[in-house]
């Protein structure tokens, strides 16, 4: 997640759309005072030999925080602060109303079967691996639409950010996010997580029936609010 003051944008990160490698790229057009959350170790390499800023500002600010905050401050002494896949909910309660109101907020968002079996072999690496049936039946696919999907850039099912990417439409969006912001150039993406994929066949050659249908219950709200389909 990044909230950058300099360009005046706020960058929500769904999972599994490419978010980290965006937030690797954007990071380097940042100033000392924008908010930049932690990646991984590996992927905080990643960002410092881009010539990306690293973690930076992002504890929460100690005028917005509530009763719950302090509670869980002192519980378990570790400050509250803004993370990699924050919601919108928690993002506009931390922020001063007029950053939330005014900043470009934007996010990313994936085809759903393309985006399961992308999270599919992000969660199992190596084999032994269940199948994609077993996956789906022990929830894992509503996991990833609860802590990655629209839950994070809607509040009360309503969208709030200003634009929805396509991960399919990658480079389009790159640029128009350079013209909408006024990057001095688009950004170059490094491929952070893309190796774990081993089945590079695609999505729809790997479903059965049941198992579309079910990422499509799922889903239904991304789908219905970006048109996605399965063929």
């Amino acid at each position: 997640m990044l909230i950058s003051h300099r360009y005046k944008f706020i960058f929500i990160k769904t999972k599994k759309t490419a978010g980290t490698s965006l937030e690797i790229a954007l990071s380097r057009y940042l100033g000392p005072d924008d908010i930049i959350t932690h990646i991984t170790p590996q992927d905080e390499a990643m960002r410092q030999a881009g010539g990306g800023r690293g973690p930076q500002h992002f504890y929460l600010p100690l005028t917005r925080l509530r009763a719950a905050d302090w509670r869980r401050w002192l519980g378990t002494r570790q400050r509250p602060y803004f993370y990699n896949h924050m919601p919108a909910r928690e993002i506009r309660a931390y922020v001063a109303p007029a950053i939330w109101r005014d900043y470009y907020k934007f996010c990313f968002e994936r085809n759903p079967w393309d985006k399961v079996i992308s999270w599919y072999f992000w969660e199992h690496t190596e084999a032994p691996r269940p199948t994609l049936a077993e996956f789906l039946r022990a929830g894992r696919a509503q996991d990833l639409a609860a802590e990655g999907g629209s839950s994070l850039y809607t509040i009360d099912d309503q969208v709030v950010v200003d634009d929805i990417f396509r991960y399919e439409a990658l480079d389009a969006a790159l640029e128009t996010l350079t013209q909408r912001l006024g990057l001095p150039e688009i950004p170059q993406l490094p491929h952070a997580k893309g190796q774990f994929r081993e089945d590079k066949r695609p999505y729809q050659q790997v479903y059965g029936e049941e198992e579309r249908e079910l990422v499509a219950r799922i889903f239904a709200g991304e789908i219905e609010r970006l048109g996605y389909r399965f063929d």
